[in-house]
């Protein structure tokens, strides 16, 4: 440890004026700090992830050179080090970025990236394993207001309805092939006709799709709906993609696929009917993707609460 002889006064170049070109900055701070983040489940699990962290204040004095880097770092690592992911911690690690720099910033903002690992049971085995969940909170201080986001992301399966009556109607059409119209049918017959390749001559295309959320949350809930929300999506779309799968899991997954035939349209309906009855979204964006597998290129559709001067057309993802 350092006497207090040793210590050294040290110049700080950012405490100096603007040398060449005084202004104000929108933003200005840090991009992927590295830090775990710890978040406290419903039924008490404590789980921890790896994170990256933006942290920005705004320069509102024109004739400063910059502002206190370090101080920005410090905070992210003991707030979320130290403390569970909450409305309220991130309230007060974008309170102590504005007090921090009382001289220089009257604005605030976070975003915090990770993985939420939970472990999904299967279909109709006994069966289970782990999904992973991109997960982004952002929040803004700024001036006076304060805004919080939860963003994430749910992979599903969608079956294509427009692909499924095709091939329903060639179904139809080879089973006129080999059966006269005039010809005595029996139940067995049938039943083993059903069972070949040519009783299913043809299939539906499906595609892995993607439903992408964002939504504003009302700041007065104690804890982050991570988990609901991946529920509440997956719920809506019935056909979230699986983990440990056994035959009759595939089984009853195929199942679910014709039982939910559905468009982007379909997916974003869906969707929107559930976000909206959620009491603690203030707005909502959402946006299912689905990759194609007939075509190169995807099919997209975009729903949104409709609040005025809140998330619309032109918002993006921000994953």
């Amino acid at each position: 440890m350092r006497s207090e002889a040793t210590v050294r006064a040290m110049p700080d170049i950012a405490q100096g004026l603007a040398s060449e070109h005084a202004g104000q900055l929108d933003w200005v701070g840090m991009d992927a700090i590295e830090v775990p983040v710890t978040i406290t489940g419903a039924d008490g699990r404590v789980v921890q992830s790896p994170a990256r962290v933006s942290a920005y204040v705004n320069l509102r004095r024109a004739e400063a050179r910059g502002i206190h880097m370090s101080r920005l770092y410090l905070h992210v690592d003991r707030h979320l080090s130290e403390e569970s992911l909450t409305p309220r911690s991130v309230h007060g690690l974008l309170r102590d970025f504005l007090d921090s720099h009382q001289d220089l910033s009257d604005s605030a903002s976070l975003r915090i990236r990770f993985d939420h690992m939970l472990r999904r049971p299967a279909l109709a085995s006994d069966k289970s394993g782990w999904r992973r969940y991109p997960v982004s909170i952002s929040a803004l201080y700024e001036r006076g207001h304060y805004s919080l986001e939860l963003a994430t992301e749910v992979v599903y399966s969608s079956t294509c309805p427009c692909s499924a009556a095709l091939a329903r109607q060639l179904i139809q059409e080879q089973f006129s092939q080999d059966f006269a119209d005039d010809a005595p049918l029996g139940h067995a017959q049938v039943r083993a006709w059903l069972g070949t390749e040519q009783g299913i001559m043809a299939t539906p295309h499906s595609q892995r799709s993607l439903l992408q959320l964002r939504a504003r949350l009302l700041p007065s809930f104690q804890d982050f709906p991570i988990v609901d929300f991946i529920d509440l999506l997956e719920s809506a779309l019935k056909t979230p993609v699986q983990t440990a799968v056994k035959r009759e899991d595939e089984q009853a997954f195929a199942r679910l696929n014709g039982a939910n035939l559905m468009f982007c349209e379909d997916a974003g309906r869906r969707v929107r009917a559930a976000l909206a009855a959620d009491p603690r979204i203030a707005d909502f964006w959402a946006r299912a993707v689905h990759q194609e597998s007939l075509h190169p290129h995807d099919a997209v559709a975009v729903v949104s609460k409709g609040v005025p001067g809140g998330y619309g057309p032109q918002t993006e993802w921000v994953g």
